[in-house]
């Protein structure tokens, strides 16, 4: 697990640029619905990925996790400090595209394709896949196979079932990093989709916030009240340090 509260690397806030400059920033429902039709329809492997604050704290500590970022063919704007970095940058920040919302209805877009859940572990896992083939995709075959294997393993359940759509729900990095491997290894075209704790959501494990909180950008509030010691380093020490490095990138820019 990453450390994103460790040194920063000299070349920070080249890494974060670059992410930046990648991140496709949706202005309006509509270019949002074109988006899930877009996404739906792959044509070759290809990575979606979340950028959220953790995400961007990670980079700064790690040349990795950058990589894997940025190898990611498509990369969409995750969470409220996201939106207030942009605007920092004098950029418009776009829909909050986070995977907890986005994801049910990309599984929904699949529905009657092959579908993959690789993530967690049982219960949730299971709970999760009879969900998915019971609610969001009742045409689907449906595999699973639980978070702690290695990327070789998910490759041959993916080569032998060939699931248009594969969710990841593994954490950052690992996620990312085992998707940029299947992608480099699989030959059919496919979404593979970096999906956090999406997994974990959809069993059950993990409810989500009043809608209130969500409209408000505070369910990350909700999530450390559930699950204080391991998402301490996370939201009490990464926010504050999510904030202070925003603040220096947005300064050296307006220099």
């Amino acid at each position: 697990m990453l450390n994103p509260a460790a040194g920063d690397t000299p070349d920070w806030r080249r890494r974060w640029s670059l992410l930046l400059a990648k991140i496709e920033r949706v202005q309006s429902p509509a270019q949002g619905q074109a988006l899930l039709a877009e996404l739906s329809h792959p044509t070759a492997p290809s990575v979606l990925a979340f950028a959220n604050a953790h995400a961007m704290n990670s980079m700064a500590v790690s040349a990795p996790f950058f990589e894997a970022m940025q190898s990611a063919d498509r990369v969409l704007r995750d969470g409220s400090g996201m939106a207030t970095l942009f605007k920092m940058l004098r950029m418009e920040p776009g829909l909050n595209l986070n995977g907890t919302d986005l994801i049910p209805k990309l599984i929904h877009a699949f529905d009657g394709r092959g579908i993959a859940l690789f993530g967690t572990r049982d219960p949730w896992l299971e709970k999760a896949w009879k969900r998915v083939g019971d609610e969001l995709a009742p045409h689907s075959t449906v595999i699973h196979a639980n978070g702690f294997l290695d990327a070789q393993a998910y490759a041959q359940l993916a080569a032998e079932h060939r699931p248009a759509l594969i969710v990841l729900g593994m954490g950052m990095p690992r996620q990312e990093e085992v998707a940029a491997q299947l992608r480099g290894v699989l030959d059919y075209p496919c979404l593979i989709v970096c999906g956090g704790a999406i997994i974990d959501f959809l069993g059950g494990k993990t409810p989500r916030a009043p809608l209130w909180m969500r409209k408000t950008g505070t369910e990350w509030v909700y999530r450390l009240a559930l699950e204080p010691r391991r998402l301490f380093q996370r939201y009490v020490i990464g926010n504050p340090l999510f904030l202070t490095r925003a603040l220096r990138l947005a300064s050296v820019n307006r220099r």
